[in-house]
């Protein structure tokens, strides 16, 4: 079986879940903080969060900024419904922006005819790194200097990508916050997890507490002073909800893993580069198959390899494609369904968004299996397979 996405693990992987299960601490120990400095320090933020997703994450990094139900935020359409969601967590309005054909990621060119245009006062934008190519993030941080917006990155894709400046995504150098999952398809894996990053002391704070019930046992100052001290003794037994916040931390277990896969990020993200650029020397000899997003791929984490088919000039469906490939022990898939596609987003939308790039490309995507150790032969028989299909 040749799945479209899967983790690595190695004995150095394994040792350190282990150790950590060995140890005094299974959560809330000091594994946590080890792989959330070496985190913001391979990313080159100030601050790294640690929790239990990447949807965890979304729906925290929200909350920071203030997204309440006055809240109106923009994102793209192609994006896995969390993108979206974690604004109608906090009771805000969502709205669409359509893609770049190009690169699949949110136009910043439509993105600045919308802010020119719209009656309503933007909030947030959720750039999504699609694939892991970044965003037009300078433009957009432009726009948000003169429209008074804050930004949240989804970089779920993105670890180990670049931005055109040489900037790590998550660097935080054009937004306020970004924020990446740890889910086994993703460059790293912790079995399930998230990781949010900033430059904000106030938003790191913030973050603290809402990641754990609103509270922060380690410095935050007490409100209540007659509750926390007898006499000029502080009570040992004492901690304070400050916040409502929510069960979202990860555990020692989890970042044991994701602190041995860090180590390996570099060499996972080589090997994407070198299998994405064999995948399009080989595709380059047919003629029945194109490339969605040929470009910048060497400043990409390459996440996700996505053809670009026509099934409209063909005889098989892609429905009938996937399972074809199935049957050859060949697992491809579709990323994504347009987030306004979805019966809730049909039934909440306030208004209809123009995505025709989107539901262009919609019709033509198929991902194909990408992942650390596929081998160059299992690429040359996944496009051959697809070819004599198509034919």
């Amino acid at each position: 079986m040749i799945p479209y996405g899967k983790h690595f693990v190695d004995e150095d992987d394994i040792e350190a879940v282990i150790a950590v299960l060995k140890s005094n601490n299974l959560t809330q120990g000091p594994m946590i903080e080890e792989f959330e400095k070496n985190f913001s320090n391979y990313v080159g933020s100030k601050y790294a969060v640690a929790v239990s997703s990447g949807t965890a994450a979304l729906h925290l990094s929200s909350l920071a900024l203030d997204v309440n139900n006055t809240s109106f935020a923009l994102t793209s359409p192609i994006s896995f419904v969390s993108t979206a969601n974690c604004i109608k967590f906090c009771g805000g309005d969502i709205g669409f922006v359509d893609i770049d054909l190009n690169t699949l990621n949110i136009s910043s060119s439509k993105l600045e005819e919308f802010l020119q245009k719209s009656d309503k006062k933007v909030d947030v934008i959720l750039p999504v790194h699609f694939s892991g190519l970044s965003a037009d993030m300078k433009k957009i941080h432009e726009l948000s200097k003169l429209y008074n917006f804050k930004i949240i990155e989804d970089a779920a894709h993105a670890l180990g990508s670049s931005y055109d400046n040489k900037k790590k995504i998550g660097s935080c150098c054009y937004s306020d916050i970004t924020i990446f999952s740890l889910h086994p398809v993703k460059s790293i894996a912790a079995g399930e997890g998230g990781v949010i990053t900033t430059n904000s002391d106030e938003i790191y704070r913030k973050l603290i507490r809402l990641r754990s019930h609103g509270i922060n046992k380690l410095d935050d100052t007490f409100l209540e002073f007659d509750q926390a001290f007898t006499g000029n003794l502080k009570n040992p037994w004492y901690y304070e909800m400050q916040d409502l916040g929510y069960h979202y931390r990860i555990t020692d277990i989890q970042c044991a893993l994701a602190n041995s896969q860090l180590k390996k990020l570099d060499n996972f993200i080589t090997e994407r580069k070198k299998l994405a650029n064999n995948y399009n020397k080989i595709i380059s000899a047919y003629e029945n198959i194109n490339i969605h997003q040929d470009t910048n791929k060497m400043s990409s984490a390459n996440h996700l390899f996505i053809l670009n088919i026509d099934f409209n000039k063909y005889k098989i469906s892609r429905a009938e494609l996937m399972y074809s490939l199935r049957q050859s022990d060949i697992i491809t898939q579709v990323h994504y369904l347009p987030i306004p596609y979805h019966p809730y987003y049909r039934k909440q939308l306030s208004k209809k968004y123009n995505i025709f790039n989107a539901s262009r490309y919609y019709q033509t995507c198929l991902s194909i299996p990408l992942f650390y150790k596929l081998s160059f032969e299992q690429q040359e028989l996944i496009i051959d397979k697809i070819n004599t299909l198509l034919k």
